[in-house]
């Protein structure tokens, strides 16, 4: 409670040091600065116990950050790296993404390697479930690691990477902080500590290079703009903004924490990357509505720049 009260004192002085200085100077914010106050208001009224905010903006090249190094648990974000690193492989003709590779439902601890089984009630996506004794192509395993945000997907696809190679090629890019460290449902590792994590400036730092063709070739930047564009839960980032929008994003969400993190396209200008980290929200619809509406100040706030 003394951290909570603490955390919205400190963002409420804040506002009214921006407030003072624009008044002394007689400038008004412009371009994403205008979305500053309204997105600190917004968190202070959440009473969340963190929000971590880092939009950049690839028209203007200009940033907007709140929390951005506050790291957290990533939830299913970590998916993305991991794609990233499966493009990675096919581009250095190392994986074939066409490639079938057998479905099963069988992992090992990485603290003992003890055997353990995803459940299929606490996944997101059945379809791969009725694969199982079966093969499926890697590029499939991937869209629906993304778009269904599959978790038995995601071990399957983390067996073939290893999370260390993930890990090297995040700090590569200069995400210097996010932590893929096991597959989903691995409880010995949760139990003793591990988990995956990440900040929020380290996913826009991924989603940049993608959208401004900087990871891979465009063909594969392009393909994986393609998966995420076809995301099946919306009710975060593109439900700020005006319907029709392009949103290429990842969500994810545990107890008490609920993400997003996107790229959104708007005609006639260059995209913008949004993440929305969010710890401490009980009702996740009200976390939704959270990132949703710091998703609008910030549209509203390049529309109008």
């Amino acid at each position: 409670m003394i951290f909570k009260l603490k955390c919205s004192q400190s963002i409420l002085f804040a506002i009214l040091v921006f407030y003072i200085c624009s008044c002394i100077f007689g400038q008004s914010p412009d371009g994403l600065e205008r979305a500053r106050q309204p997105i600190l208001k917004l968190i202070s009224e959440s009473r969340a116990e963190v929000v971590g905010v880092a939009v950049y903006d690839l028209q203007s090249g200009k940033s907007l950050m709140v929390n951005e190094r506050v790291s957290l648990h990533a939830a299913s974000t970590m998916k993305l790296p991991v794609m990233m690193e499966l493009f990675r492989l096919s581009e250095a003709k190392i994986l074939n993404l066409d490639q079938n590779i057998a479905v099963k439902n069988t992992f090992h601890s990485i603290v003992d390697g003890s055997q353990y089984s995803l459940s299929r009630d606490d996944d997101s996506d059945e379809l791969v479930y009725r694969q199982i004794g079966g093969g499926m192509k890697l590029i499939d395993l991937i869209d629906r690691m993304i778009t269904w945000s599959s978790n038995l997907a995601t071990n399957l696809l983390i067996e073939r990477t290893g999370a260390d190679n993930v890990n090297r090629l995040m700090r590569r890019l200069g995400a210097r902080d996010i932590q893929v460290r096991r597959g989903v449902e691995d409880i010995k590792a949760f139990r003793a500590g591990i988990n995956n994590t990440t900040t929020a400036y380290d996913l826009m730092v991924l989603l940049r290079v993608i959208a401004g063709n900087k990871f891979l070739s465009r063909k594969s930047n392009e393909r994986m703009i393609e998966i995420l564009s076809a995301q099946q839960f919306n009710d975060g980032i593109p439900a700020g903004l005006p319907a029709g929008l392009r949103v290429a994003h990842k969500t994810g969400n545990i107890t008490r924490h609920d993400h997003d993190a996107g790229i959104v396209f708007v005609n006639g200008r260059k995209p913008y990357v949004i993440v929305v980290l969010t710890k401490g929200i009980d009702d996740r619809k009200l976390s939704s509505r959270l990132i949703a509406d710091i998703s609008k100040a910030v549209y509203q706030a390049l529309v109008n720049d």
